[in-house]
């Protein structure tokens, strides 16, 4: 197992004790703690990625389970945030839906041997995906904020969607035949 991939299965461990510090209450500072433990699984999102392409440590493996650790992790905060009463639920509900649409369409492409890389239109979702969370999880209450926190969800909102609608139109020969 190399470096990379021991990053994202880090990633991906953190995010039980993420959960707790959100949501159990009377734990100490517990949305400053979980902030923290999201902004390192988040820049670790970063590390890994940098790592494996500057050292040509690009495996199977990470390519599954890179996107894999991002979709459990923002699910996860997202989900809180309903729990918290803090996002709606349909929003939520149109981010995981995309999540499972394309997972479901990464597994067709694989089993006829296609690996389908992330857009930069995925890219630039997750990054604000993941941007709303850290300003959902600070809870700065403060008006500024509060309006920054609304354009970052609509702005996730809306970036899902047109990620979706990119990745079917490029893709659309994978539900065709299969092939390339």
């Amino acid at each position: 197992m190399n470096l990379p991939n021991k990053i994202t299965i880090f990633r991906v461990s953190m995010i039980p004790l993420f959960l707790v510090l959100l949501l159990v209450p009377n734990i100490p500072f517990g949305n400053y703690l979980a902030l923290a433990v999201f902004i390192i699984a988040c820049l670790s999102d970063a590390l890994d990625g940098h790592i494996a392409r500057k050292y040509n440590l690009v495996t199977n493996f990470g390519k599954f389970m890179d996107p894999l650790a991002d979709k459990l992790l923002v699910c996860s905060a997202l989900i809180c945030f309903v729990e918290l009463g803090t996002v709606p639920a349909w929003i939520v509900i149109v981010i995981i839906a995309r999540e499972f649409i394309i997972s479901g369409f990464r597994l067709v492409a694989s089993d006829n041997g296609l690996v389908i890389a992330a857009s930069y239109w995925g890219k630039f979702k997750t990054t604000a995906q993941m941007i709303m969370c850290i300003l959902f999880i600070a809870n700065f209450n403060n008006p500024f904020f509060n309006v920054l926190e609304q354009i970052f969800l609509y702005l996730a909102l809306i970036l899902t969607v047109i990620s979706l609608i990119d990745y079917l139109v490029k893709n659309s020969h994978v539900l065709k035949d299969g092939t390339k």
